[in-house]
């Protein structure tokens, strides 16, 4: 149950979270309907999913300090819903890159690829996403047991290559890069300081 409320209003809550991250899809669905997506849609539409890989990536990476730091526990329930968002959208804007600026063609693929290394370090955050995703079930969590937890430690280094990834195909300004790695450290600071913490503690008993 959410935030302490009936079933019926925890239901609401959830379906508003899983339609607010599933918005940003229809909007860019309507601007290339309405053809606004200015002179160069292609890469608008990649860069904008892009986009939004990262930020369900980046929300699903602060749902444990925030339950730790403020004590948001009903967090918890909505983080497979964040990670598969950003598997989803990432998937997307791989699909996109695939269709709309490479068309396809294996011999430009290979060229982007040589040419563009970040392109690599891209498709493989998105690659190690996909056994994340399969396994986010409660009933795969429950076969694999400890094993679950692990193999889910995949999204600290998923989080650094999407970093490198972000930092490599930076052309102008380093703007975006900056507060996608603001948030990221502080993410993971967190969890090294709770580590540490914890570690500490069982040194004293």
């Amino acid at each position: 149950m959410v935030l302490g409320i009936n079933p019926a209003k925890s239901r609401l809550v959830w379906c508003c979270v899983f339609f607010g991250l599933l918005l940003p899809l229809l909007i860019l669905s309507y601007d290339i309907y309405a053809q606004q997506l200015g002179a160069d849609p292609a890469i608008e539409i990649v860069k904008y999913l892009g986009t939004w890989a990262i930020i369900s990536l980046w929300l699903s990476l602060w749902v444990t300090p925030l339950r730790r730091r403020l004590s948001l526990t009903w967090l918890m329930r909505f983080r497979r819903m964040f990670g598969l968002y950003a598997f989803f959208y990432s998937v997307l804007h791989l699909l996109a890159f695939a269709t709309f600026i490479v068309g396809w063609q294996f011999d430009i693929l290979l060229q982007e690829f040589l040419e563009r290394p970040y392109i690599i370090v891209g498709a493989a955050a998105v690659l190690f996403l996909l056994p994340l995703a399969v396994t986010s079930t409660k009933k795969m969590q429950r076969r694999l047991g400890r094993r679950w937890i692990q193999l889910h430690k995949l999204v600290y280094l998923i989080s650094i290559l999407v970093m490198i990834h972000v930092i490599w195909m930076v052309r102008a300004s380093y703007e975006d890069a900056i507060v996608y790695g603001g948030f990221l450290l502080i993410a993971l600071a967190e969890r090294v300081c709770f580590s540490f913490k914890k570690k500490k503690q069982r040194q004293k008993v």
